[in-house]
């Protein structure tokens, strides 16, 4: 999913952006994996009524007068006095200018460790604003996207994204995340971040959790608090959470093995049927409680309903290269499940073919990959859009080097 935006054309390593919803992955073109993978949030503090602003080694000055950012990992969960924590997209969208410049600034500098202006740039960009400029590079493939914001469905036929047969749903990573923390609600469980913990106490499984607040804290801000929550759910997530083989069966789910988790402030417990109930709800939302009636359709549905868009003579070429990618399609079980679905739902005289990278690590950078292929490609060099040109014939350059 790839669009250009260029700076200046000379012989050095191209890069490749592909900054999500959730991280930040850049890198040089050709190399098997990006050079940064860090948090698209980002921490911002804003300058006091007398003028000074809160400063620390690792801070990066914004260019907005009195605003310092804290971008990648280890910066983010230092607590900080009136840190917020936001991100510069929304629905994919880039929102917040100032934001999203401060994390180019922060990748060229912290991890590139180069100028912008010495490198050619691909940058991954939402689907439903790609160029369709790349026909002769890639062919005939449906690709199924699950990851932060959105689950999207995207048919390439020649080349070219099929814009009237892209189908996105919300039921994805955050959709998820929300599900958890209703499962901590109803067992009376508190998410307590690692921050806030000085010591606890062993417990055992399913008591109430003892432990020590740390004193002097700063005085943190609710966004700041909000993400570090969100930190240990998302580690639940990862570590307990499995897609059962078919519709979810309250039965056949309470014999399914269990799995031990420990929260950070010692609550444990071994969760059996929350943990293939949770992500039920992205193949099928019709049993989610407060979803009933609702129009929002399951990984499945997306799927069929964005071929059934497309014409029919493709459609065969469409279920033939379902290539799957994506934050969730990690979740134990969630190829198993699609496929079994998808073969059931398929014409018999369609073959249906998953595609879905063997390791975490592939899955996870697939998109960033892509770029990194694709910018190395002899055939790619020749639509390279240099600064000077762009200046010169504005976006129409675009469509003339990408006819």
């Amino acid at each position: 999913i790839i669009c250009v935006i260029f700076p200046f054309l000379d012989e050095v390593g191209a890069l490749v952006f592909d900054i999500g919803s959730y991280t930040v992955r850049a890198g040089y073109a050709g190399e098997d994996c990006p050079k940064a993978d860090f948090p698209t949030h980002i921490g911002m503090v804003v300058e006091r009524e007398d003028g000074i602003t809160p400063m620390d080694t690792d801070g990066d000055k914004g260019k907005p007068g009195g605003t310092s950012y804290y971008i990648d990992t280890n910066a983010l969960r230092v607590a900080r006095e009136n840190m917020d924590v936001v991100s510069p997209l929304k629905n994919g969208m880039i929102e917040d200018w100032n934001s999203f410049q401060a994390i180019l600034d922060h990748t060229y500098k912290m991890h590139i460790k180069s100028e912008a202006n010495l490198h050619p740039v691909l940058m991954s960009e939402a689907p439903v604003s790609m160029f369709d400029c790349f026909h002769d590079l890639f062919f005939n493939y449906y690709l199924l996207d699950s990851g932060a914001t959105h689950t999207t469905a995207i048919p390439v036929h020649d080349g070219y994204v099929l814009q009237q047969g892209i189908v996105k749903s919300p039921l994805a990573g955050d959709f998820i995340s929300m599900q958890c923390r209703e499962l901590f609600q109803e067992l009376g469980v508190e998410i307590v971040p690692p921050y806030m913990i000085a010591s606890k106490e062993p417990v055992r499984e399913g008591a109430s959790a003892s432990w020590k607040k740390k004193e002097k804290l700063p005085q943190i801000t609710r966004t700041w608090h909000n993400y570090m929550c969100n930190n240990v759910i998302q580690d639940f997530q990862a570590s307990v959470l499995q897609v059962s083989d078919s519709p979810y069966d309250e039965q056949v789910a309470a014999q399914m093995p269990t799995v031990h988790y420990e929260l950070p402030n010692g609550y444990n417990c071994d969760f059996g049927a929350e943990r293939l109930k949770i992500p039920e709800g992205l193949f099928d939302p019709s049993n989610v409680k407060g979803l009933s009636g609702n129009t929002m359709l399951g990984v499945g549905h997306v799927v069929t309903t964005s071929v059934g868009m497309c014409d029919i003579d493709i459609r065969p070429g469409l279920y033939g290269s379902v290539i799957v990618t994506g934050g969730n399609t990690l979740i134990q079980g969630f190829t198993d499940r699609l496929n079994r679905e998808l073969s059931q739902k398929t014409p018999p005289s369609m073959r249906l073919k998953l595609i879905a990278n063997n390791t975490t690590v592939e899955r996870r950078f697939s998109s960033w990959i892509g770029g990194s292929i694709l910018a190395s490609l002899g055939t790619f060099q020749q639509m390279w859009i240099s600064k000077q040109e762009y200046e010169e014939g504005g976006k129409q350059c675009v469509d003339r080097k990408c006819p």
